[in-house]
């Protein structure tokens, strides 16, 4: 497990039914390519963030795949439509197998 990842999440706590809301979410990662060397001229291995999904109450929202060239610290926002309460599940994919997992609720009202 890569030290130092934390995801974080921002949905809004309330949506009327149907409504579409704008969802951000950052995690905090190095995202080492594999492509340098430290300072022995031994090669960093690979991390990278290779996959985010969001699901809402178990239904995909959205799945990215990720390639090395992806940012430190990526950052995404989307739309989705809230057609009843619930809640996202956000999980980002590791290259070294971590998992790492975020949920938010979101009431109608």
């Amino acid at each position: 497990m890569a030290s130092g990842v934390k995801p974080r999440v921002k949905v809004p706590k309330k949506a009327a039914a149907g409504d579409s809301i704008t969802i951000k979410t950052l995690i905090s990662h190095k995202m080492e390519s594999g492509q340098r060397k430290d300072k022995e001229g031994n090669a960093i291995p690979r991390s990278i963030i290779n996959r985010f999904t969001c699901d809402f109450n178990g239904e995909n929202v959205v799945d990215v795949t990720m390639e090395p060239a992806i940012s430190t610290n990526p950052y995404f926002e989307f739309e989705a439509t809230v057609p009843e309460a619930g809640e996202f599940k956000f999980t980002w994919y590791d290259d070294d197998g971590s998992v790492y997992e975020e949920t938010k609720a979101i009431a109608i009202g």
